[in-house]
């Protein structure tokens, strides 16, 4: 048995956040992969709230899902009637889990304001509501609302609602940082006492409204519980909850607990932004552990740093959590990052003294005109090859023309792109419509080389972002075009900048078509190859 047990709420707790929402196929695939990653517990939702959470406990059971327990989640009895004729109750046995999670009042003003009946009324619907629901189902988790809160206020009978949950018989006392607001002091003072007062194994819940909830569990941890509650990307309610990401790694790889499998430790990152895509929101890059930037390093002397021990700054293996080691170029790289980073593309610059110099005096130049090659490596792959005299003109640009039209008020406009290239001495003219102008030159451009480079059908255009750099310019701004295009078997990014958005559109994806054909030659040898033809018509983009 583990040390530690994980119990992961972000199918309940994680879609209350502002902007989190699954379907019922993405609940499944959530609880399969945290399944996978060895969460011990799994609270699906509420019966009662809504028809996705109560099919998602009909299907979840044909789930492959190991040795992970999956949870129900309610209220104790309402203070009016028995347990047995209380609706919420009989949702969750109906539910038929093998774990039940009651939440229930342990702050008095709670009990007082808001439920309007005494602290005694409220022991007695904590105890009977556990002991009806214990002898119904294997396992009954009480959290403990607020308790932080109520225990700041009136200790003894913060403390006299614990004893009437393990009365009760409850497997797990649970003690909520509802609102987030505890002090790690405070926190681990309330565990100790509660520790001291019940004999039930205790858990924490922790809410982040004041960027303390992974330090409050660590803290409550150290006081004794041995349940910890939390959700993926610390997803929840308002500023959300205790980030699983964040304290699975701490309380294993820093502190020693047992809690998964280091195979499954591996798979950190990759389960997280699998959350990330489900519920449509973008990864944060500066997210400990598993974030892009978690150990990503861009100052020279770091870089010089790791390239000698990766130790000097890097307070764990990136791969112990799924993650791996990024160096970054910028004006504020080193000689140390040029190399670095072109060993990644398997090139080596060891003894290419002139080279290296030629690739940072380039990229501190263009990043003063507003280039940024940390979210481009495709270009930047492109400049060292330029540096080395590798570079292939796969093309030239004879000229381009983009045209907006919008014919009807209520209809979106059409844009229209032609483009004249010269491969070989073989000129091409091609022309394209498109829903909007970077989209027509795209299929444009591609359309007048794929008859020389037929590789170039596979490439679709998968993301395109505008920044503008410049304030207080207005539309005369430089903006930056970062585009993301792939070929269904890897993925890059280009950049491209200029006061002209369809000029620095264009030099984007003159980089990514020219990358594309570049990893072909690199992959076989010979893939990119011109040879004259007329050029078929690409595929649309995916933007």
């Amino acid at each position: 048995m583990s040390d530690l047990l994980l119990y992961d709420t972000t199918l309940r707790d994680g879609c209350q956040s502002e902007d989190v929402s699954f379907s019922l196929k993405d609940k499944l695939r959530v609880a399969e992969s945290l399944a996978e990653l060895g969460i011990h517990y799994i609270e699906g939702g509420y019966p009662g709230s809504n028809p996705r959470d109560a099919e998602f406990f009909k299907a979840v059971g044909k789930v492959n899902l190991r040795k992970t327990r999956v949870a129900s989640f309610g209220t104790t009895r309402r203070p009016s009637v028995k347990p047995a004729q209380d609706a919420s109750l009989k949702l969750l046995l109906a539910a038929e889990t093998p774990v039940v999670t009651l939440v229930g009042k342990t702050w008095d003003l709670h009990v007082r304001d808001d439920l309007r009946i005494s602290k005694k009324a409220n022991l007695e619907v904590i105890a009977d509501s556990i002991e009806f629901m214990k002898s119904r189902v294997d396992e009954v988790i009480f959290d403990a609302e607020h308790f932080f809160d109520g225990y700041r206020s009136n200790p003894e009978y913060a403390l006299e609602c614990l004893e009437a949950a393990a009365a009760g018989g409850a497997d797990w006392i649970v003690l909520c940082d509802t609102n987030g607001g505890g002090m790690p002091a405070d926190i681990g003072a309330a565990v100790a006492r509660a520790k001291e007062t019940v004999k039930a194994p205790l858990g924490i819940h922790c809410h982040n409204d004041c960027e303390l909830a992974v330090a409050n569990t660590m803290v409550a941890v150290e006081n004794g519980v041995r349940q910890v509650q939390g959700t993926i990307n610390g997803f929840g309610e308002r500023c959300g909850n205790m980030n699983l990401c964040s304290v699975l790694p701490n309380l294993q790889l820093k502190q020693g607990y047992k809690c998964v499998r280091p195979s499954q430790l591996r798979r950190l990152r990759e389960i997280s932004h699998l959350v990330y895509e489900l519920a449509n929101v973008v990864p944060s890059k500066r997210q400990a552990y598993v974030g892009d930037s978690a150990f990503a390093h861009k100052g020279g002397l770091h870089v010089s740093g790791i390239i000698k021990n990766r130790e000097t700054y890097e307070h764990i293996e990136p791969e112990l959590v799924g993650s791996r080691q990024r160096v970054l170029v910028s004006d504020l790289s080193g000689r140390s990052n040029i190399v670095y980073k072109a060993r990644e593309y398997d090139i080596d610059l060891s003894g290419q003294d002139q080279a290296v110099h030629q690739i940072l005096n380039r990229i501190k130049e263009l990043e003063s005109q507003g280039y940024e090659f940390e979210a481009a490596e495709a270009s930047f792959e492109l400049l060292i090859q330029e540096a080395l005299g590798r570079k292939k003109r796969n093309f030239r640009l004879d000229g381009f023309r983009v045209i907006d039209e919008k014919r009807v008020d209520n209809e979106p406009p059409l844009s229209e792109a032609t483009v004249k290239v010269e491969v070989n001495g073989v000129m091409e003219h091609a022309a394209a419509l498109g829903n909007g102008p970077v989209h027509a030159l795209d299929r444009a451009l591609r359309k007048a080389l794929t008859g020389f480079y037929p590789s170039l059908e596979e490439v679709e255009l998968l993301d395109y972002k505008v920044r503008v750099l410049s304030s207080g310019e207005g539309t005369a701004a430089t903006v930056r075009v970062l585009i993301e295009s792939g070929d269904g078997q890897t993925q890059w990014g280009t950049v491209g900048v200029s006061e002209n958005v369809i000029e620095a559109s264009w030099q984007a994806l003159v980089d990514s078509i020219d990358y594309k054909l570049y990893k072909d030659k690199k992959r076989t040898g010979r893939a990119g190859r011109a040879h004259a033809g007329k050029a078929p018509a690409a595929p649309a983009p995916a933007h």
